[in-house]
């Protein structure tokens, strides 16, 4: 395999066009913004799921309550 000399100008070129490949930030604040929007819909939808499952959960023990209540009332 041959060796290749570099020169310090070859390397100064590979470096630059390292530099102008790499993101910028407002590249990545603005892909940062667009997952943060999903994250947002995400956490509103994870909520709602929770606020009706919830409800779903007092309602059947409330039901359960009453139902114990009236064995009770059957057994005395």
């Amino acid at each position: 395999m041959k060796k290749k000399d570099i020169t310090i100008d070859d390397l100064a070129v590979m470096v630059q066009k390292g530099f102008l490949e790499t993101a910028k930030k407002e590249d990545v604040d603005k892909r940062f913004d667009g997952v943060d929007k999903r994250f947002d819909k995400v956490e509103k939808r994870l909520d709602r799921i929770e606020k009706l499952i919830l409800s779903d959960h007092k309602e059947r023990i409330e039901k359960l309550e009453m139902e114990v209540k009236e064995l009770k009332a059957l057994l005395v």
